[in-house]
């Protein structure tokens, strides 16, 4: 008997936030702070929103890249992955409303196995397909610019 897994299901977060910059977010069984520096009025427990979306990018390319590593039977290893974004920041501060506030991503990714740059090339496209968080800063007009290397 096939079991057919669901194609669409719902994430679930929720916050209390008992500071203007303060969120105690729970996700599933997690708990974790979302804050600003204390330099912006916050108590620095944890990253910024801004952060976390760029820490999220980095956590789905490193998921989705071993799935597709192994759907292309590349051996990869582990990887690092370093991203380093222009962030328009006139939207946040209520300067102006902004577009694109997250301009351009410069996204590292290093395996820690052998792996030819042609594969590499094959890699970095797949994940590019299927990455939510890659098509979700892609389709709101981010430049991301993707280096892989290889051990």
């Amino acid at each position: 008997m096939n079991i057919r897994m669901k194609t669409t299901v719902k994430l679930r977060a929720k916050a209390d936030c008992p500071s203007h910059s303060l969120a105690n977010v729970a996700v599933r069984d997690l708990n974790f702070a979302i804050d600003e520096p204390t330099e912006r009025g916050g108590t620095n427990l944890g990253p910024t929103p801004t952060d976390t979306a760029l820490a999220a990018l980095i956590g789905c390319t490193n998921v989705i890249g071993h799935k597709c590593a192994s759907k292309l039977g590349i051996d990869i290893g582990q990887i690092a992955v370093s991203a380093v974004c222009d962030f328009d920041r006139r939207g946040v501060t209520l300067e102006e409303e902004i577009d694109v506030p997250f301009e351009k991503i410069v996204l590292k990714v290093e395996t820690s196995n052998v792996v030819s740059q042609q594969d590499l090339d094959r890699l970095a496209a797949e994940v590019a397909k299927f990455c939510p968080l890659s098509k979700l800063f892609r389709q709101g007009g981010t430049i991301i610019e993707e280096e892989w290397v290889s051990a």
